[in-house]
């Protein structure tokens, strides 16, 4: 089953929610930049709420390193994931590491060899935003990213259209913002349950037999 990720959670209402539709991840976005940003002391808070067996990810932009590692440790987060130009070594932290690559030309696909990490994110890409653009890329460029490790697909996903993306592209897990808002920030509950309820259906061909 593919997993899920809801990504810009910035209220306890939308995170139990998410989790309430099955959400296996949120993702809490700590880019100053963002209209999804929330202040560590805000997010410690929502992590608190958090049933168990919920993976907790903060969102990172070009962040120092050790700035990185002291907001995980103190908002108890399980991971990080890196949605910059961060260099590989920026990725030798002491937590679980998702590297976000945005896709423009299929050769991006080849930066990921360069990473050691736990899983990469595949996302659309847009000059001067890092990610909640709410467009999605080419899915066929996603086919040679499985060599390089577990994928994660975000960019542009809906309701409408996860089922779809699942199928063409078979990832490990999929990761939405903007398609599940009413506004940015605040989450539309009936999307989520759509959203997730509809991603957990498709069996992926990355995840059977082929």
């Amino acid at each position: 089953m593919v997993r899920v990720k809801i990504c810009g959670i910035t209220n306890t209402d939308d995170a139990i929610a998410s989790v309430k539709y099955g959400a296996d991840a949120l993702g809490f976005v700590f880019y100053r930049k963002s209209p999804r940003q929330i202040t560590p002391e805000a997010a410690r808070k929502r992590v608190r709420e958090v049933p168990p067996f919920v993976t907790t990810v903060g969102v990172f932009v070009d962040e120092d390193p050790k700035n990185v590692e002291r907001i995980l440790e103190y908002v108890r987060l399980d991971c990080a994931q890196l949605h910059g130009d961060e260099p590989p070594e920026a990725c030798l932290i002491d937590r679980k590491v998702i590297k976000a690559i945005r896709i423009k030309v299929p050769e991006d696909i080849e930066r990921m060899k360069d990473y050691r990490v736990a899983g990469f994110l595949l996302d659309a890409y847009l000059p001067d935003l890092p990610g909640g653009t709410g467009r999605k890329f080419n899915w066929k460029h996603a086919f040679e990213a499985h060599k390089f490790g577990p994928i994660i697909l975000a960019g542009g996903l809906t309701p409408e259209n996860v089922e779809e993306a699942i199928k063409q592209v078979g990832p490990y897990g999929v990761d939405v913002s903007s398609g599940v808002e009413t506004e940015k920030g605040i989450k539309d509950h009936e999307k989520l349950r759509l959203f997730i309820h509809r991603a957990k259906s498709v069996i992926a061909w990355g995840q059977e037999p082929r």
